[in-house]
């Protein structure tokens, strides 16, 4: 095999007019899939009223999802030559990652994780050799690209001997598997301390905004629901009064989160992995909203075993942790006048405390509108 094929060189971190790839593009769908599935476990555990108990496992899931896509996302914005070997690889990952995708309404249901443990594998075993040409390539980086396939292959053992040893969803899983978790997001940082990778800021803005888009997609759909309920022989305008408050908060959570351009000041650490880590619970947070408006929209049709009150805390809590991660990812370190950086911690706190009152979905969305208010007058991050 030529050195040709086996090496991949590493991108320009100042190459203008970076964008996203198609088949960057085409490995988010499979996110779509994984995402969906997980959020409609949880949504569905939220309206029988065991929401509590389904949380540890919509976490576990969704933490998994979004790993695998960063994994991705990272490598590519660095390494992504496209060249044929380079496809057929992120081929092979996204078919690991559809065998987990495929079976993640059932593993949420039963946390048994048999043929989701061999998708798991194909991806690694795709993501290695992605990072093994990444260090035959680079003497530069050999280091960095070396540590990141270490990381990964241990990652993957610890998994291998959690599923192993332990019952699915027993006490004793979650606890391996934080360990493992650990070791997955200790090997970035651990990486990157030898030589940082010359990822694109830019196309990472872009990638994570997509991936956002991906999350209010998943409101969008609950609110779908809510508005079907108008058509056939017994219409239920209350549920559509739900999705029409609910149309008001997904637009204000877009207009909050892409007010701002530059999403990434600098491509330093610590913040460059507060900002690349602290987004998951961004995203998890939209996602759970989308189940709890999906859960709302139950409620108002009749079709929930809870009250609205104690979904709206589950809304509550899902936007209040987007907007208090959001300042922590994002505004924290981003030059503003000191009116707008209390914006998000303030509406933080103002959702939360209308999730624990139990507030109707509207009054949620009078709080999204007033937060896009004081947080982005007039700011638009399309020019």
């Amino acid at each position: 095999m030529s050195a040709t094929l086996i090496a991949v060189p590493a991108r320009d971190p100042h190459e203008e007019h970076r964008a996203a790839t198609t088949l960057e593009l085409f490995f988010d769908l499979v996110s779509v899939i994984a995402i969906a599935a997980v959020t409609a476990g949880f949504h569905h555990a939220i309206s029988e009223g065991h929401g509590i108990e389904a949380l540890p496992r919509f976490v576990f899931l969704f933490l998994a999802i979004w790993w695998a896509w960063m994994n991705f996302t990272w490598f590519a914005s660095a390494f992504d030559n496209d060249d044929a070997f380079f496809r057929i690889l992120v081929m092979v990952i996204m078919c690991g990652e559809l065998v987990f995708a495929g079976g993640a309404g059932y593993i949420f249901a039963t946390m048994d994780f048999s043929f989701a443990l061999a998708g798991w594998i194909i991806m690694r075993f795709g993501m290695v050799t992605l990072w093994l040409r990444a260090a035959f390539g680079n003497p530069r980086y050999r280091a960095t690209a070396l540590c990141y396939a270490a990381g990964i292959t241990l990652a993957q053992a610890a998994w291998t001997a959690t599923y192993s040893v332990t019952a699915p969803g027993s006490t004793l899983f979650y606890a391996l598997s934080a360990l493992c978790f650990l070791i997955e997001f200790a090997t970035p940082p651990v990486a990157e301390s030898v030589k940082a990778t010359p990822f694109h800021r830019h196309h990472i803005i872009e990638r994570y905004g997509l991936l956002m888009i991906i999350s209010l997609g998943e409101v969008v759909l609950s609110i779908s629901h809510g508005f079907a309920t108008l058509f056939g022989e017994h219409p239920a305008p209350a549920a559509a009064a739900v999705s029409a408050a609910a149309l008001v908060i997904v637009f204000s959570l877009w207009w909050v989160y892409f007010c701002e351009k530059e999403h990434l000041t600098t491509v330093r650490q610590p913040t460059a992995i507060i900002w690349g880590y602290g987004h998951v619970f961004i995203f998890m947070a939209t996602a759970a909203a989308g189940a709890a408006i999906a859960a709302s929209i139950d409620v108002a049709t009749g079709h929930a075993h809870t009250a609205s009150s104690a979904v709206s805390r589950y809304l509550g809590i899902s936007l209040a942790v987007f907007a208090a991660t959001l300042w922590v990812a994002r505004d924290r370190v981003t030059a503003l006048p000191r009116h707008l950086m209390l914006a998000l911690p303030v509406m933080a706190a103002a959702f939360l405390g209308a999730g624990l009152a139990g507030a109707p979905v509207p009054v949620f969305a009078a709080l999204a509108v007033a937060m896009v208010i004081w947080r982005a007058p007039g700011r638009t991050s399309g020019r």
